[in-house]
């Protein structure tokens, strides 16, 4: 029976559909029916979680502003050509080049800085950035990758890139 005044429903009551089903009742037994018949694999689920783990709620995302992959010129017969990439989040710009041998980078305007290189969701490389900035890793990354920078009270984390 509808509100005459707001033409809306009492509360506590299952509201019904064109057919006069009710709805919330019909998506619940759909719900356990999925999950009894087609149930999410317990390494899909932890693999979820995992990945949620690495989420920062208070970071900044650093947006890929330069890739050398798409925005250089190459240059012909050049072999094993390190990648060039620039990240910016506001004020703070990071330049990375990644090669077979590891990165090396720059965080500027100059600062200390901790830098997690994460690879999945047990992959973590810590690396420290010294007063100019500077920071190398001789473990290049493998697969996808991206860069969580800890600079005083402030979090950045760069977009996720395949290396």
């Amino acid at each position: 029976m509808n509100d005459e005044v707001t033409g809306e429903e009492p509360l506590g009551e299952q509201s019904l559909g064109d057919d006069g089903f009710a709805v919330e009742l019909l998506e619940e037994e759909l719900r356990q029916a999925a999950t009894i018949l087609d149930p999410v694999p317990a390494q899909l689920r932890q693999i979820a979680v995992e990945a949620f783990a690495l989420h920062d709620l208070d970071a900044r995302i650093a947006e890929l502003t330069f890739d050398s992959v798409v925005d250089a010129i190459p240059v012909r017969g050049a072999t094993d050509v390190p990648r060039m990439l620039t990240f910016r989040a506001g004020e703070v710009t990071v330049d990375v080049e990644v090669s077979t041998h590891g990165l090396m980078g720059q965080v500027l305007p100059p600062q200390q800085a901790r830098i997690e290189v994460l690879g999945g969701p047990q992959t973590v490389m810590p690396v420290v950035a010294d007063d100019m900035g500077r920071f190398t890793s001789d473990a290049p990354p493998s697969g996808p990758f991206a860069l969580r920078l800890r600079t005083g009270g402030e979090v950045v984390v760069t977009e996720w890139l395949r290396a």
